[in-house]
């Protein structure tokens, strides 16, 4: 199934992963992956977690993966960085469609359903980066600050 996590110390292509790799592929897996990879942060620094800075890193590694899922055509590849005041995640997915973010209404005036997950993490986010990949489809990185 899916790997834990993966961690990126080195400088890669995003969107690269060794053949036959898997990824974490669903919301889930992927806060737990950065959860698990936030925590051996701290641990490796002697220092606490800031709780709330790591809810923010797991509420924005949600909505990509969920965004991937509902309007990518699903995760191609997730990539997890600790490193300096922040966690850097990358969401490949299989469209080659800009995220965007829609009116809270539609044309009639009617509420719409959902489309808070690009603002929340545009808000949580110091970083955000749209890389087209070479095969076609997306990577959105996002770097969001841990202190």
């Amino acid at each position: 199934m899916c790997e834990e996590y993966t961690t990126r110390s080195d400088i890669e292509p995003p969107g690269a992963r060794p053949a036959g790799a898997s990824c974490p592929c669903r919301p889930a897996e992927v806060r737990e992956a950065v959860a698990r990879a936030v925590s051996e942060r701290c641990r490796a620094l002697h220092r606490p977690c800031d709780t709330d800075a790591l809810e923010d890193a797991l509420l924005v590694a949600s909505e990509l993966t969920t965004n991937a899922i509902l309007h990518g055509g699903g995760v191609t590849d997730f990539q997890v960085d600790v490193s300096g005041p922040g966690v850097r995640l990358s969401v490949s997915d299989r469209s080659d469609d800009l995220p965007v973010a829609l009116p809270p209404t539609d044309r009639q005036g009617r509420r719409r359903p959902g489309g808070h997950g690009w603002p929340i993490v545009c808000r949580l986010s110091r970083d955000i980066r749209v890389s087209d990949l070479p095969a076609g489809g997306k990577c959105i990185t996002a770097v969001v600050p841990l202190v």
